[in-house]
C-alpha cells in the first residue's frame, strides 16, 4: 500500500541561544556556545558549575500569570514553543479540525524543580502546607497537556519517557499517527528543564558531567574531541508540526522538509553505558533507513548525538561507520550539542529542527570545541564550522539511558 507523505510546516525553539528558532538558529550557524556559569541556583559546591540554561525567560510575557504560577518551568517552555510553532506555521486550530490534531512530546524528567520545592516544604512545614497544584504540575504529560488546553488541539495527547531518546521517539510516534490516519496534523518534539539542584547533583554522581572546564564553560561540551570529560546539562524545547501534504496543500502551508523514515532499538545491554560495539545505536539507523526505503548511500548529513561523554561519542562512531561503511567518511556530521549542551529528553526535538532547517536553508551547522581529535572518532563532524552545503537526505540521532536508541530520516522539500 502507498501511503501518504508527511511533512514539517512548522517550526520553534527554546534554547541556550535564545528563545526562539531564528535567534537560537543565526547563532548556532555561527558558532557561538551557550554554555555558562549556572544562575537558576547557587552550584559553587557542585563539581560541575556550568549548564546551558534558556536566559532570560519570562513566561508571563506569553502565559497568564495565574496560569504560569501553576506550571513547572518545563511546561512553561512547552506552552510558549508550540504558541511560537502554530505562528511559524500559520496553522489555526478551531471546529473544523481541533478533533484530527494530535499533540505527542517528548519529555525525560518532568517537573524536578516542582518535585524539589514541596519536598522542601513537607520537611519544613508539614503534608498540610502542601499546594493542590503540585502533583498536576510535576507530571510530564502536563506539557502535552497544557499545549492542549492552549491550543485547543483535542486529538491524542501522549507524552513519550524514554531518556534522551523521548523527543525522536515522540516525532516517531507522531509520523505514525499520521500515517494511519489518525490525524491530519501534530504537534510534536521535546521539552525538558532539569537544571535544578536535584538534577545536576544526580548526573554528577553519574560522573556524566563536565567538571574540567568550569572556568571555560563555553569549551566545556566537545563532542568527539580527545579531552572531553563529559556532557553539560541544558533545557529548552524544540518542536515541530508534522503534517500530511494533502492538509499542508490545501491550506498553502511552507514547507520545510519531509519526514520518510524512522527507526528505534534496545541494546539490551546496561541501565545506562551503550553496547560498546554499537549494534543498537546501529540497528535504530538501519530500521530508519529500511523504513524511508533508501540506500545508506543517499544520507548526507547527520545531527549526530554527540554528548561530548567517552562511550557516547567513539559508540555512535563505530555505529555510523556499521551502517554506512566506506561512505560514513562522505557524510557531514554535526554535534550540536557542542553549542546548546545536552538537552536530555528535549535534545531530539531541538536537533530535529535544526536537521529540518539544515535541508531547507541548505546550510549545516558546525561542532565547535573539536580541538584534539580523538583517533576513535575519526569521521568528518564538521570542526571547521557550517558549511552552505545542499543534502537531499538528513538523519538525526538520539540514543538514552536503558538502552533505548531512536533516529529520523528527513529529505529536502522540492516544489
Amino acid at each position: 500500500m502507498s501511503r501518504p507523505r508527511i511533512v514539517i510546516t512548522g517550526l520553534s525553539g527554546i534554547s541556550p541561544l535564545g528563545n526562539d528558532m531564528e535567534t537560537t538558529w543565526k547563532r548556532l550557524l555561527a558558532g557561538e556556545s551557550g554554555i555558562a556559569p549556572i544562575t537558576l541556583f547557587d552550584a559553587s559546591g557542585y563539581d560541575s558549575r556550568i549548564a546551558g540554561e534558556v536566559k532570560n525567560f519570562v513566561p508571563e510575557e506569553h502565559i497568564p500569570a495565574k496560569q504560569a504560577r501553576r506550571m513547572d518551568r518545563f511546561t512553561q517552555f512547552a506552552v510558549v514553543a508550540a504558541q511560537q510553532l502554530l505562528k511559524d506555521a500559520n496553522f489555526t486550530i478551531d471546529d473544523s479540525n481541533a478533533h484530527d490534531v494530535a499533540v505527542i512530546m517528548g519529555i525525560g524528567l518532568g517537573g524536578l524543580h516542582t518535585i524539589e520545592v514541596w519536598h522542601k516544604k513537607l520537611l519544613e512545614a508539614g503534608p498540610n502546607k502542601i499546594t493542590p497544584f503540585m502533583i498536576p504540575m510535576l507530571i510530564s504529560n502536563m506539557g502535552p497537556g497544557q499545549i492542549s488546553i492552549f491550543t485547543g488541539a483535542k486529538g491524542a495527547n501522549v507524552v513519550i519517557t524514554t531518556a534522551c531518546a523521548s523527543a525522536i521517539h515522540a516525532l516517531g510516534n507522531a509520523f505514525s499517527e499520521l500515517l494511519l490516519g489518525r490525524a491530519t496534523a501534530v504537534i510534536s518534539g521535546g521539552v525538558e528543564a532539569t537544571v535544578t539542584p536535584l538534577g545536576v547533583a544526580g548526573f554528577t554522581a553519574l560522573k556524566a558531567l563536565s567538571s574540567h572546564f568550569n572556568d571555560e564553560p563555553t569549551r566545556a561540551s566537545r563532542p568527539f574531541d580527545g579531552k572531553r570529560d563529559g556532557f553539560v546539562i541544558g533545557e529548552g524545547a524544540g518542536l515541530l508540526l508534522l503534517e500530511t501534504l494533502d492538509s499542508a496543500r490545501a491550506r498553502g502551508a511552507k514547507i520545510y522538509a519531509e519526514v520518510v523514515g524512522y527507526g528505534a532499538s534496545a541494546d539490551a545491554h546496561h541501565m545506562t553505558a551503550p553496547h560498546e560495539t554499537g549494534e543498537g545505536m546501529a540497528r535504530a539507523m538501519q530500521n530508519a533507513l529500511k523504513d524511508a526505503g533508501i540506500a545508506p548511500e543517499a544520507v548526507g548529513h547527520i545531527n549526530a548525538h554527540g554528548t561530548s561523554t567517552q562511550l557516547n561519542d567513539s559508540t555512535e562512531t563505530k555505529a555510523i561507520k556499521l551502517v554506512f561503511g566506506e561512505h560514513a567518511k562522505n557524510i557531514k556530521i554535526s554535534a550540536t550539542k557542542s553549542m546548546t549542551g545536552h538537552l536530555l529528553g528535549a535534545a531530539g526535538g531541538i536537533e530535529s529542527v535544526f536537521t529540518a532547517l539544515a535541508l531547507h536553508d541548505e546550510r549545516l551547522p558546525g561542532t565547535i570545541n573539536l580541538e584534539n581529535p580523538d583517533p576513535a572518532c575519526d569521521l568528518d563532524y564538521m570542526a571547521d564550522g557550517s558549511k552552505q552545503i545542499a543534502c537531499e537526505y538528513a538523519m538525526c540521532n538520539s540514543f538514552g539511558f536503558g538502552g533505548t536508541n531512536a533516529s529520523i530520516i528527513m529529505k529536502k522539500w522540492v516544489n
